[in-house]
């Protein structure tokens, strides 16, 4: 497969980004501006980032999905409400971490979003453990779009009402252009923030709308120097699948209910670990 764009690509293009090669994707690094421009925006008003080369991985089923899930993702899966995420990660037999991830609740089961340049062996890794009756599939017809900063919240509730009434790591069913697309109050730059999930061929009015209400596009660049900042891990950088979540001083991401009953992928490692106060 050669190198993959996004659905924004042209808008990138005409708005004089640069590009670079990232997990796969054509991805924009920067725009006229530059990076510290970019950085400043973000903090002091509103970012928009193209995230669309994350995975977002949808997983059908019953009760049994979670069983099934919780053997490889340390998280207490039956407490998560519809609607709510966590942030969890991938264990590999050693404890350590195959990705980072968020997974949200939704009505059928769960959405699972996969950092870019794991996701085809994120999928393989995360079926061993599925059954028959579980239905799994990658939607790549959606694009993810985040919009981050102090101003964010403000920028989107004029677009779309009522995203002002998602509380941190919450998400709902919105409707935008008669289209119908879901929106999560999260991020991964120390900032308020929504990351929105839309079909691809309305992602590109969308960011038009965000672009002239006042958000600045943002590239990979920025969004490294703001999760540096902000102390948030980088996979690859601060994550890997030789360093467990205790390693990487993400032992509070482990859900408390799943280290006293264990039975999770590496529990017995990650266990140890806590126990001998690594």
């Amino acid at each position: 497969m050669g190198v993959q764009k996004t659905a924004l690509y042209d808008l990138h293009k005409s708005l004089g980004a640069k590009f670079v090669p990232f997990a796969g994707y054509e991805m924009p690094i920067q725009y006229k501006d530059g990076i510290v421009k970019e950085h400043i925006s973000t903090r002091t008003h509103a970012g928009f980032f193209d995230v669309s080369h994350m995975g977002q991985f949808f997983l059908e089923g019953d009760e049994t999905l979670v069983e099934s899930l919780e053997k490889i993702i340390p998280s207490d899966l039956k407490s998560l409400k519809v609607n709510h995420s966590k942030y969890s990660f991938l264990l590999n037999e050693s404890g350590g971490i195959i990705d980072d991830l968020i997974v949200t609740k939704t009505n059928k089961g769960f959405c699972i979003i996969l950092n870019a340049a794991c996701k085809e062996n994120d999928i393989k890794n995360i079926s061993k453990f599925l059954d028959k009756n579980h239905k799994y599939f990658l939607n790549n017809d959606l694009s993810l779009i985040a919009l981050q900063g102090p101003k964010s919240v403000e920028i989107l509730e004029k677009l779309i009402p009522g995203v002002s009434e998602l509380k941190f790591m919450t998400g709902n069913n919105f409707s935008y252009d008669s289209e119908s697309l879901y929106i999560t109050r999260s991020g991964y730059t120390g900032e308020d923030g929504f990351e929105i999930s839309i079909p691809n061929n309305f992602v590109d009015k969308l960011t038009r709308e965000l672009i002239d209400k006042g958000s600045k596009l943002v590239g990979l660049g920025a969004r490294d120097t703001l999760r540096l900042e902000a102390g948030l891990c980088l996979y690859g950088h601060d994550l890997g699948k030789d360093k467990t979540p205790v390693e990487a001083n993400l032992k509070w991401a482990i859900s408390k209910e799943r280290i006293s009953e264990g039975g999770f992928i590496g529990s017995d490692i990650i266990i140890k670990q806590l126990n001998n106060g690594v």
